[in-house]
């Protein structure tokens, strides 16, 4: 099955993100923070659905507390996470200041604002450390004064074990991730391993009704992710291999109409990020 180039959203979203599942975000919460929040009724998801960048849409943000928090899932390592939230920061706070009644952006009194928190959970092949900080000031040569921390934390199966076993959602949706990359190295399809994952899940599983109650929805997020890592790594790989720019450029030129983020195509095809933006404008030049 070819992947669903409409869809962007990822599993980690359908699951976390979701407003029907607040009680799985708020154990995700209370997990990364060491908190015992206990009414999934006191969060608030900030997520801006209709606002875009560059194609890029943050995964998850909510207000809870005093803290904002946004999270981001990752199965490829991207040093560039910190100006992508800091991207995503500026659409919410600027959508959480419009609808306040209290926040007065041109008070002469100091205005108090909800305290962000960036996590990015990564969940890929290559082998990282469980836990990690990226800063914005490592991207500008003098270091600059401005600052974003964004804390990776690695949520592959059999990492990080105290925070899996602090959120129980987030516990099955690392093995149940696990367990579809497993069964791909036999199957012929990742529709079929991702059946078999869904099968081998224990009745305990408290996502396992969600994920069987959207099956078909589940197997296209599924099959988006991995394809799209599978072709932008071989992309890649040819690119390098043929040593020639024009192909560099052809790749990228491919990725950029699929909608990919621009960070992502220079990762995959080893062109410089000002070479990328170049060739997205020449592309929105370009009369449909």
């Amino acid at each position: 099955m070819a992947a669903n180039r409409e869809h962007k959203d990822r599993l980690f979203k359908f699951i976390f993100g979701n407003r029907k599942n607040l009680e799985w975000t708020l154990s995700l919460y209370n997990a990364v923070n060491g908190t015992r929040y206990t009414n999934p009724a006191d969060i608030r998801i900030t997520t801006v659905e209709d606002a875009v960048y560059m194609s890029m849409k943050n995964d998850v943000s909510f207000l809870i507390g005093d803290t904002m928090s946004f999270y981001e899932q990752q199965s490829t390592y991207n040093p560039n996470m910190p100006m992508r939230f800091l991207i995503y920061m500026g659409m919410v706070y600027s959508k959480y200041i419009e609808n306040s009644e209290e926040y007065n952006l041109y008070s002469s009194n100091l205005q108090k604002a909800p305290t962000p928190k960036c996590v990015c959970f990564y969940n890929g092949t290559t082998e990282k450390e469980d836990r990690k900080e990226i800063l914005l000031s490592e991207a500008f040569d003098n270091k600059g004064d401005v600052e974003v921390k964004v804390l990776m934390i690695n949520i592959n199966y059999g990492h990080n074990m105290d925070l899996l076993e602090a959120c129980k959602p987030l516990n099955e949706y690392s093995w149940f991730v696990s367990r579809i990359r497993e069964y791909q190295k036999n199957m012929n399809s990742l529709e079929d391993a991702v059946d078999a994952a869904i099968e081998e899940m224990g009745e305990d599983f408290v996502i396992k009704p969600f994920i069987i109650d959207n099956k078909a929805e589940v197997k296209r997020m599924c099959i988006t992710e991995y394809d799209e890592e599978k072709t932008y790594a071989a992309q890649r790989r040819e690119g390098r291999a043929e040593g020639k720019a024009e192909g560099k450029r052809e790749n990228a030129l491919t990725m950029i109409k699929d909608g990919l983020d621009v960070k992502k195509i220079s990762l995959y095809s080893g062109l410089p990020l000002e070479e990328i933006l170049e060739l997205v404008k020449q592309v929105k030049s370009v009369p449909v």
